[in-house]
């Protein structure tokens, strides 16, 4: 597993915990974006296809593939953009973990007659869909649903929504606007799903790439509507505390 680390945000100084994305290479080895652990985030004013990519080198097989370039959305609406070890420092970095001796291989081992501790029951990772179109994005975010608890999520074609209420997704409880647009979502798209939501008694949830305009975060904040920003590794992040309410609570 990736080991997190420890992420600024250059406006409100808050700090997070950030972990690498892991890919499958073409070899079948998978491969984590190494991202340096004392990372100086870059704030992403504006997103472009061409800068959204970072060439890695597989460890494994040494092919060099093209990646989406981590990004992480934190809570007061600002996105960064981390850094990524050029091929040799990242081999090098890979060197002198291995040679470094984790606590859990050095302790003891138990007693063969110690009684055994209880597994704890966790959901498993989220397995994103790295994103390169439209549809790419409502795939990843219809995965994400799914895993939070919404087995019969559908498309606009089974969904009783009508085309312009800006709904691309739906399913027994929640409803939910994907913007892959790389335009903030407005405030007008906010309150359009809101009410779509409120007519069909269900959860309205929002994933954006581009983030939100402010004003359309406030308005969300206000009516309790779950905010996502989503990177192009297709790993939708909550951005404010109704986001990480559903997070928590999945569906009841």
């Amino acid at each position: 597993m990736a080991k997190s680390v420890p992420v600024h945000c250059p406006t409100c100084h808050r700090e997070h915990s950030f972990t690498p994305p892991t890919f499958p290479c073409a070899c079948g080895t998978p491969l984590t974006l190494p991202v340096p652990p004392d990372a100086s985030p870059e704030l992403l004013a504006h997103r472009t296809w061409r800068d959204s990519w970072v060439a890695v080198r597989c460890p494994s097989c040494d092919r060099q593939g093209q990646w989406p370039r981590p990004e992480l959305g934190c809570s007061c609406g600002t996105v960064v953009r981390l850094p990524v070890l050029p091929p040799r420092d990242a081999e090098d970095t890979s060197e002198d973990v291995k040679g470094v001796t984790s606590p859990e291989e050095a302790a003891p081992e138990a007693p063969s007659d110690a009684a055994p501790r209880p597994r704890a029951i966790s959901k498993p990772p989220f397995r994103p869909v790295a994103i390169r179109t439209e549809r790419d994005a409502v795939m990843s975010a219809e995965r994400y649903l799914r895993w939070l608890g919404f087995p019969d999520v559908r498309r606009p074609g089974n969904c009783p929504a009508p085309a312009a209420s800006g709904v691309d997704l739906c399913a027994t409880g929640v409803v939910a606007r994907v913007d892959p647009t790389t335009l903030p979502t407005t405030l007008r798209d906010i309150e359009c799903l809101w009410l779509y939501g409120l007519l069909d008694s269900a959860t309205s949830v929002c994933f954006s790439l581009a983030g939100y305009a402010r004003d359309a975060r406030c308005r969300a904040d206000d009516l309790r509507l779950p905010l996502f920003v989503m990177d192009l590794t297709g790993t939708p992040q909550p951005l404010n505390e109704w986001a990480d309410e559903l997070v928590r609570r999945g569906r009841r």
